[in-house]
């Protein structure tokens, strides 16, 4: 019976807040920024959830304040009483339970990391990691390279290469050096074909990419440095690929394949192609628009230079 109450003046409180609400246009103003606000904090804490072991926990929840109000509102009053009592001491058994990930949380307040829960920086962070992947893949083809394995990695730019992680295995693997050069380690599973790297993630290996049919590249290439040339003419993509015969390290971009990359070589063309062209395009239209205007600048002062000799 208690129970009940509770929750009929549950309701008698929201129908009372939204009449004042509908009243009082600033009011509604600030409730929808209220919802808003309350909704993207859901929306990614359940984000980040969903990669622990909070995320079924939530579920349980969720089902039982489901059916803690179903049961309000059909006059179950016993099992209304019963998840009334089970979910005030619920709340204290949470927080002894999951103590380790609340005090995690609260840890991130005020720290860069509550920014990033945000979305706060992503660009930046985004950035800095996608720097960390391609000194990950250099070292990684160094590797390769000096132990004669052959290797095709593709990095994905602007245009998704989903049908082509299809004809591989997903993985949706962080980047790692030592997990690139595992990939290809001879007589494995997943060492004959390619592995793609998408959104800062090694999302497929032993991919199946499409030859290039050019029949001017050189016989002594062999079919890792065809798939890495037909991606890059279907595609956008960059392909790395390590000779087995040789150890040399080349790179395919735009249908041009470039021999004989040195590892410093190899890391300026990534950066210039992933990162530079990407994450400074807004910095480059800014010195376009100085330089069109400081060249404005330049032809106006000799053109009132040019006429002040001609007055005098």
């Amino acid at each position: 019976m208690e129970g009940f109450s509770i929750n009929i003046n549950f309701w008698n409180n929201i129908t009372g807040y939204v009449t004042d609400i509908m009243a009082n246009p600033f009011k509604l103003i600030i409730f929808i920024l209220d919802i808003l606000i309350v909704g993207y904090i859901a929306y990614k804490f359940i984000k980040s959830a969903r990669n622990s072991r909070v995320w079924q926990l939530l579920k349980g929840i969720v089902l039982i304040i489901f059916v803690t109000i179903l049961s309000g509102i059909f006059e179950f009053r016993i099992l209304n009483w019963f998840l009334t009592i089970f979910t005030t001491y619920g709340v204290i058994a949470l927080i002894v339970i999951f103590q380790p990930e609340l005090r995690r949380m609260l840890e991130q307040l005020g720290t860069n990391k509550f920014t990033k829960f945000f979305g706060i920086g992503l660009e930046k962070n985004l950035e800095t990691k996608t720097k960390e992947d391609i000194y990950k893949v250099v070292i990684a083809a160094k590797e390769l390279s000096n132990t004669k394995t052959g290797g095709l990695i593709v990095l994905e730019r602007d245009i998704q290469l989903d049908d082509i992680m299809d004809t591989g295995v997903r993985l949706d693997a962080d980047v790692s050096p030592q997990l690139i050069v595992n990939l290809f380690v001879p007589k494995t599973p997943l060492h004959d074909g390619a592995i793609i790297i998408s959104k800062n993630k090694i999302t497929a290996a032993a991919c199946i990419l499409p030859l290039s049919d050019d029949k001017s590249i050189t016989k002594g290439l062999g079919t890792r440095h065809r798939a890495a040339l037909g991606i890059s003419r279907e595609t956008d993509a960059i392909a790395v690929v390590i000779s087995e015969e040789t150890g040399k390290i080349s790179l395919a971009k735009d249908g041009n394949l470039i021999i004989d990359l040195k590892e410093e070589a190899l890391k300026n063309i990534l950066i210039k192609n992933l990162v530079t062209k990407r994450f400074n395009s807004d910095n480059n239209k800014g010195n376009l628009r100085t330089k069109l205007l400081n060249n404005l600048k330049k032809k106006d002062k000799k053109k009132e230079v040019k006429e002040n000799k001609e007055s005098k």
